[in-house]
């Protein structure tokens, strides 16, 4: 078994066209990362697909849980937080399926944790300028415009709060209460950096390039973009009132 520190986790829907594109592009890497997908049910035959790369390559280094239908985002990456826990992975990344996120940027991600000390590393669009490829125009100002009206109530001074780009370090995950985290869609993406940022966990945003999927389709909808803005008023309340899990030792 080829032994890694990292696990990547893959939630997908659909993406019978991209899934193992994906996967060989991260195990090309020279850096060793294992891949964990999550797939709610895909009618597609997005599972079969990574079942196949399981039983005839990969067998020590993919592995997949399969949900019965499509649960959410922020649920799929808390049963995959879950699933590292319980193994011996140092650091947790959240990557999509459609080569939005650069497989070849993993290992800056990953540098950031374990070279720099840093707890959770972010890839960010907006953290040196709007670096977005192939999105509509107003696409992208209304995910730049939520990073900022985000920054503006809350206080919390990341760029890109709604990137889903991201390395953990195991003792955020172990830290933040999973059970806790409210938002099932892109809200989920704001309320775990905010929450990681409440308990005082170091954060360092790493720019990246974001590239528009070139094959499938797209799961952006305005009921999760929404839930991700009305939410953010009660992430400000939160700040005021709740009780963060104290910082571990280090």
């Amino acid at each position: 078994m080829e032994k890694s520190d990292s696990i990547v986790i893959i939630p997908t829907y659909n993406e019978k066209e991209n899934i193992e594109k994906i996967i060989r592009a991260v195990f090309s890497l020279d850096k060793v990362f294992h891949i964990l997908v999550i797939d709610d049910g895909s009618p597609d035959g997005t599972a079969q697909i990574v079942h196949g790369l399981i039983d005839n390559e990969f067998k020590d280094r993919l592995f997949i849980l399969e949900r019965s239908g499509k649960l959410g985002l922020g649920t799929a990456y808390i049963t995959g937080f879950k699933w590292a826990l319980q193994r011996d992975y140092e650091y947790v990344f959240e990557m999509d399926a459609d080569f939005s996120h650069d497989p070849a940027d993993l290992p800056r991600l990953y540098a950031a944790c374990h070279d720099e000390g840093y707890d959770l590393a972010i890839g960010s669009r907006y953290v040196s300028g709007v670096n977005v490829v192939n999105w509509p125009i107003g696409r992208v100002l209304m995910s730049y415009f939520a990073s900022k009206y985000v920054r503006l109530v809350t206080g919390f001074t990341i760029h890109d709060t709604t990137a889903g780009f991201k390395c953990y370090k195991r003792r955020v995950l172990q830290t933040i209460e999973l059970d806790k985290i409210r938002f099932k869609g892109y809200g989920f993406q704001i309320e775990m950096k905010f929450t990681a940022y409440k308990i005082g966990f170091r954060i360092k945003e790493v720019p990246v390039v974001f590239v528009n999927r070139r094959e499938g389709v797209s799961k952006m909808s305005g009921g999760i973009f929404g839930e991700a803005f009305f939410g953010v008023m009660r992430l400000r309340w939160d700040g005021w009132f709740r009780k963060y899990p104290p910082m571990p030792a280090d």
